[in-house]
């Protein structure tokens, strides 16, 4: 179940709508991101008892160094590499973003999750290893662990204390979604053409918006037919794309352009790039 909506306001102004992610879908990311980063310890030392490695003390001192050593560099830089998202956020469709609307920084990343081992790992590794002198470290231990997991459940944006001291925001992943008329005309079982991210840096919101205006209607006229190959030439050769297209194929590359470019912008648009035209004065989408 979504939470509730929440607007972020990026340095441009323009108010950024998402919705804030549940307590279920922030548990279901944190145990698959658990199960990925010990699967392959727990393999590993399955192995050494396999070949006879039996000294436990020894084992149990390796795995919490190495689960340690692997758990950190493995939100840090998942989060980095796919924008805030680490694999289980990823496939539970949840994503960390700034609270102040723009580009998530690695400052805040590495903040929010060295805080989590501070507020969990660190005191659920010490609870597990019975390393404290008296019941009343276990106690304070375990209370501390039951207070900060509560943090998120009572304040409004959901945060755990790392979020609140690095400014971020766990949100469900907003979907790129086509204006109605214009994906209801544009009805194709696949993606005929591919584009790649430097393909799609080169134009901006008016540009797309302009061709939007052309791709309402497929052309019938001749001069409305010359004018799409054109501007299908144009954009061809000024993005780089090499692959040959035929005239005939000029309104699916326009179409699945169109769409990847949307979805693209869209995305930057998150994080506080907004890329109001190709050049950022000219208004031209034909030059």
């Amino acid at each position: 179940m979504s939470g509730r909506p929440h607007d972020l306001i990026p340095p441009e102004g323009v108010p950024v709508s998402f919705r804030i992610s549940s307590a279920g879908s922030r548990f279901g990311a944190q145990i698959l991101d658990i199960v990925i980063t010990f699967g392959g310890l727990f393999l590993f030392f399955l192995a050494l008892i396999w070949i006879g490695f039996v000294n436990w003390s020894l084992m149990a001192t390796l795995f919490l160094l190495l689960s340690f050593f692997l758990r950190i560099p493995y939100y840090i830089f998942s989060e980095l590499v796919w924008n805030g998202r680490t694999l289980g956020k990823r496939m539970v469709k949840v994503r960390v973003v700034s609270t102040d609307g723009g580009r998530l920084t690695p400052h805040q990343i590495v903040a929010r999750n060295l805080m989590k081992e501070v507020e969990v790992f660190m005191p659920l590794t010490t609870l597990l290893s019975g390393s404290f002198e008296s019941s009343w470290t276990g106690m304070a231990l375990m209370l501390w662990m039951l207070l900060v997991l509560g943090v998120p459940l009572f304040n409004k944006r959901r945060q755990r204390l790392g979020d609140m001291i690095a400014g971020t925001l766990v949100v469900d992943q907003p979907r790129a979604i086509l204006m109605p008329d214009l994906a209801a005309k544009s009805k194709l079982d696949r993606v005929e053409f591919a584009f790649e991210p430097h393909h799609l840096e080169i134009y901006g919101r008016y540009e797309l918006q302009t061709l939007e205006e052309i791709l309402r209607a497929p052309p019938k006229t001749p001069d409305a037919i010359k004018r799409m190959s054109r501007i299908a030439q144009t954009i061809h050769r000024k993005i780089g794309y090499t692959d040959r297209i035929l005239p005939e194929d000029y309104w699916h590359f326009l179409t699945d352009f169109y769409r990847q470019q949307r979805e693209f912008l869209e995305s930057r648009q998150l994080f506080g790039d907004a890329r109001e035209n190709k050049f950022h004065d000219t208004r031209s989408a034909d030059e």
